[in-house]
């Protein structure tokens, strides 16, 4: 997986990156031995920051994977805030609700299984804090409800938008021009919606941030 950032700088920023958690440093290790797409840990740092200046009651969580990012959200909650994640993939679902388990944060951690484009027309209650990180052909429609489903003042955060720095190349490998289109595609709605206040970050693989206005 290639890096926005020159090795360099790279190397230097993620000298001030400290993970003590036994359980995150394992999934991390798991997933790059697995080819398992989580989080960098910049990026989830990122995230986190977000969700302790937030302090979001109910989030919601599109694409689960082994519950990395779940996780982390889930302990920086405060006491009567919860994650609603949605996973469709069979053998992420088991990995997930295993390390759910080892974490401890059952009771912060609802794990909906199923197709998110099914299952977020069925909720019916809005989002202080979305977190969108799915696979890249739904991206669009997955945003489309995502807005339908977070409050005014709500915070959408979006992963993936500098796609390993594809999307603003000139030269792409022909197996990635259909999925740098998709994101290109996708940053440009993301940007020129008239009810948020975006931005896009160069922290991790691109970090898309929206405030609903």
């Amino acid at each position: 997986m290639g890096s926005i950032l020159i090795p360099s700088q790279k190397k230097y920023l993620e000298s001030f990156l400290h993970e003590d958690d036994p359980l995150i440093i394992e999934m991390e290790k798991y997933a790059n031995e697995h080819n398992i797409p989580i989080l960098l840990r910049d990026s989830a740092e990122l995230l986190e920051q977000l969700i302790c200046l937030v302090k979001p009651k109910r989030v919601l969580e599109i694409g689960t994977a082994i519950a990395y990012s779940s996780i982390r959200i889930a302990r920086n909650l405060k006491k009567k805030g919860i994650v609603h994640t949605i996973e469709k993939s069979k053998d992420n679902i088991v990995l997930a609700k295993e390390n759910i388990a080892k974490s401890g944060l059952e009771g912060k951690i609802n794990l909906i299984e199923g197709n998110a484009l099914e299952e977020l027309p069925r909720l019916d209650k809005k989002f202080d804090f979305i977190f969108l990180d799915a696979d890249k052909t739904d991206y669009k429609r997955l945003f489309d409800y995502s807005l339908i489903l977070l409050k005014k003042g709500g915070i959408i955060f979006v992963d993936n938008l500098l796609w390993h720095g594809l999307a603003a190349s000139s030269r792409i490998p022909k197996v990635k021009k259909n999925s740098v289109k998709i994101i290109r595609e996708f940053n440009a709605a993301f940007t020129s919606q008239p009810n948020l206040k975006t931005t896009i970050l160069p922290v991790g693989d691109g970090i898309g941030i929206g405030i609903k206005i």
